[in-house]
């Protein structure tokens, strides 16, 4: 079933139980597909990465927000905005364990060869096209990064000093 039909099924449900925070953020997500569905001059269906990008966009701008009011002591918008995070979290897809990604990661590397932080780019692309959203952005770059750096430097091994 589409994204759209979905939405559009749970605006329902949610109207019949008068559950205003879940159909308030239904109507979020409904909101942003027709903003993509008529940005461009042509009516076209949006494809599963296209609902992946926009459900992926509206939890970044729920979390950044659920931040910003918590630095501002407003616990109570915060807490809305997490509930809202936490139902457009159930229409993407089950989220990587750690060790996953960091496998994918790993293939890549060895893959594009890649060997310093020159080539976070490629390492980056490559591994948003195959997890596609089921993995944050952000979890990704620090993997990646933390992967390369240990590539460039080799492990880190700290030495104790040597008395005389």
């Amino acid at each position: 079933m589409k994204l759209e039909n979905k939405i559009s099924h749970e605006i329902k449900e949610a109207m019949r139980a008068k559950d205003n925070l879940r159909l308030e953020t239904l109507r979020s997500i409904k909101s942003g597909i027709i903003l993509i569905k008529t940005k461009s001059s042509e009516k076209k269906d949006l494809t599963e990465n296209d609902e992946i990008n926009l459900l992926q966009k509206l939890v970044k701008q729920r979390r950044e927000s659920a931040n910003i009011f918590k630095s501002q002591k407003r616990n109570d918008l915060a807490n809305s905005e997490e509930a809202q995070l936490k139902i457009i979290q159930e229409f993407l897809p089950k989220q990587m364990e750690d060790l996953d990604l960091e496998k994918i990661i790993n293939d890549i590397i060895l893959k594009f060869n890649a060997k310093s932080m020159k080539d976070m780019g490629i390492v980056m692309g490559n591994a948003n096209k195959i997890v596609a959203g089921r993995a944050d952005s952000k979890k990704i770059a620090e993997i990646v990064k933390k992967t390369l750096s240990w590539v460039f430097y080799g492990p880190v091994v700290q030495l104790d000093r040597i008395s005389d």
